[in-house]
């Protein structure tokens, strides 16, 4: 078992390269002598073409770029294992989930999708969640985001979409945003992206970190077990910290203080130890019931409510290492949703089908060719035997003569194996119909779900949402569109597109019929299912000249506790006997899950900057704490989130926000 885990790492191993105290070479190996100065006719004289030693290393570094991804350019990742909670074998026969304590490697990519390589981390998008099971059987990719459902139903109108979300192409702007003319235009043009831009307008498009943020493959796949009985099935991972988001003035600021947010946070956890946790939960559908729902169990615009369907956790993945190479791994990883091993299958999803072709297509011109399964980050871990030869970047050096199926100079080797001995077989369903461009009746249903989140909302959520399309729509510049968007979404909730209406300057809508949905689906609010914990929570502990004598006593309470201390004060070095992490100048409130005060600064600009940072934090509902009788807090002390006591400010910090301010 442990030798199965560490088997990736080995496999890594021998491609890790140390230059330290090394001698400077050539990539043939040839010893270099001199590297401050080309080969020139004279000192003063002109480069020699004979300089292959320049001419190598200038051509190095003229191609070290390689084409960023369309969608999905800015990502971080990490590696770790997946441990199964159970044997799931009585719904697939993939190997990895068979078994309780199966460990494998995984390796996991996220994401944002519109911005480029270049964005910054917190802009409000939907974020991929892409991970990669080193499995026996080969590579297993889960291909997903951290919202469940997708604007558009049939990829082949991607390319709509991504040109629409991209930045315009007369001026390139907006940058990473969806806050403009056509991103909306093509909204209000393409109505079964309703759904979809409910979840993106809610807090779920700006997470607190990755490690707060839920994964979902999105589309609809089939388990196969052993015995050939299948199940429809979707993919979801919890994580362990729950589910957190930042707010939106918060998500903006935070994207001129530290633009690498997510990824910071990422690498900084796992050096740290707090090692980021999701479970993989899946809900399943028996094939014969696929026609029982109200709604079309492919549509990849629809969720399969939890309530309904529930989510089965087969297993618990953890990441504990961070790559060694950004570039060799974390931008060199091909992820495919193709890339399955035997027991999971696909459906008929038709954004699910497109998706099977686009990927390769894409890691073909990204990685230069055929071969980047070669790569070590996506080679797998079990042999792989096959009739492909040669192209770009070829690293596996074939012995033999035959290089073709069938043959018999090589005993018809490589050969196909039986399901039986570990083959992987399509499930086998009847297909028949007209050849046509069209899409099901059953899709045409555009409205109900996006009418179900939004009355799964508790009050809060649904101020953020009507708060986030006022922005986006603020920033529309023609009447028109705005005006089609907000007619649109009173087929949603009349009371939505009205406070829309209100705050951009569009006519209400009329009162139009909206779909009869009572239900709603709690499992979608991230209210109603916070998990409170401070586990790796980050606090800016503000040191000053006057603070409390009892500092040790404080900080070492909150590392007891898993929490993150960073001491702020007006200037770095040594302040009150204490080292100084962060300055008011180099820091900022929004880079903090709460913040404690020991004492007042003596200079009035010193304390004005705190009083800023402090109001900022209490305005985005965050847990502030104090120490002895600190004036310039009596205006909001007492108040929700308010403490002068070490353990209160721990257990209002588990609760990550206190709405009620926002609501007062």
């Amino acid at each position: 078992m442990k030798k199965d885990v560490n088997q990736k790492q080995q496999q890594l191993e021998a491609f890790r390269v140390s230059d330290k105290d090394q001698p400077l070479t050539t990539n043939q190996g040839l010893k270099i002598s001199e590297d401050e100065h080309s080969l020139k006719a004279g000192e003063r004289g002109p480069t020699l073409l004979e300089d292959f030693h320049f001419r190598e290393k200038m051509t190095h570094f003229d191609h070290e770029r390689i084409p960023e991804r369309v969608v999905h350019a800015r990502g971080s990742a990490a590696h770790g294992i997946f441990e199964t909670y159970e044997c799931a074998s009585d719904i697939t026969r993939a190997q990895f989930l068979n078994g309780k304590g199966t460990k494998t490697p995984v390796f996991v990519r996220f994401s944002t999708v519109a911005g480029s390589k270049g964005s910054a981390d917190t802009v409000r998008d939907a974020r991929g969640f892409a991970t990669k099971f080193y499995t026996q059987e080969g590579n297993y990719d889960l291909v997903g985001n951290n919202i469940p459902v997708f604007f558009i139903q049939d990829a082949i109108k991607f390319p709509d979409f991504v040109h629409a979300v991209k930045p315009e192409p007369n001026n390139e702007i907006p940058q990473a945003q969806s806050a403009h003319d056509t991103f909306w235009d093509f909204i209000a043009n393409n109505q079964e992206s309703a759904h979809m831009v409910m979840w993106h307008m809610s807090d779920r498009s700006i997470p607190r970190s990755y490690r707060m943020m839920e994964g979902f493959g999105v589309n609809t796949y089939r388990f196969v077990n052993a015995e050939g009985k299948a199940h429809f099935v979707k993919f979801h991972w919890k994580p362990v910290l729950g589910v957190k988001s930042l707010v939106w003035d918060e998500a903006q600021i935070i994207a001129g203080k530290d633009p690498d947010f997510h990824r910071r946070d990422l690498w900084e956890s796992i050096e740290r130890g707090y090692f980021p946790e999701w479970e993989l939960g899946v809900q399943l559908i028996p094939v014969e019931d696929e026609f029982k729902f109200s709604f079309d169990i492919l549509d990849a615009t629809k969720i399969w409510p939890e309530e309904d369907v529930p989510v089965r956790i087969l297993g618990k993945m953890t990441l504990n290492k961070n790559v060694d190479n950004f570039f060799a791994e974390t931008e060199q990883v091909a992820f495919h949703v193709g890339h399955v091993v035997p027991g999971i299958d696909f459906s008929n999803d038709p954004l699910l089908q497109g998706r099977l072709f686009s990927y390769t297509d894409t890691q073909l011109i990204r990685l230069g060719g055929p071969n980047f399964h070669e790569l070590p980050i996506n080679k797998p871990i079990c042999p792989f035997h096959n009739n492909q030869r040669d192209g770009y970047g070829r690293q596996t050096i074939n012995v033999g003569q035959v290089s073709y199926h069938k043959n018999s100079l090589a005993n018809n080797t490589p050969h196909p194996v039986s399901e039986a001995d570990g083959g992987y077989t399509h499930y086998e369903e009847k297909v028949e119909g007209h050849k046509v461009r069209a899409r099901s009746e059953s899709f045409k249903d555009h409205f109900s779900q996006a009418r179900l989140f939004w009355l799964s909302m508790t009050d809060i959520e649904k101020k953020h949402i009507i708060n986030a399309f006022s922005f986006e729509l603020g920033k529309v510049k023609s009447k028109a569109i705005r005006k089609q968007v907000v007619d649109m979404y009173a087929h949603v909730s009349y009371t939505l597109a009205s406070a829309i209406a209100d705050h951009i300057g569009i006519v209400p809508p009329k009162q139009v019929e909206v779909p009869h949905i009572h239900q709603t689906s709690p499992a979608v609010s991230q209210v109603i299912n916070a998990t409170e914990s401070v586990k790796s929570n980050k606090v800016a502990v503000m040191v000053t000249e006057n603070s409390n004598e009892n500092l040790n006593e404080l900080i070492a309470t909150f590392l007891s506790e898993d929490i993150e201390v960073e001491l702020v004060s007006h200037k770095q070095g040594i302040v009150n006997g204490y080292e100084i992490h962060e300055t008011l100048a180099t820091t900022s409130s929004v880079l903090y899950d709460g913040v404690y005060v020991t004492g007042a600064f003596q200079d009035s600009y010193q304390q004005t900057q705190a009083e800023q940072f402090i109001e900022q934090a209490y305005q985005h509902c965050k847990t502030i704490g104090y120490t002895g009788n600190v004036s310039f807090l009596q205006h909001i002390a007492n108040k929700n989130g308010v403490t002068n006591d070490p353990q209160s400010f721990i257990l209002s910090l588990a609760k990550h926000r206190h709405w009620v301010r926002e609501c007062k």
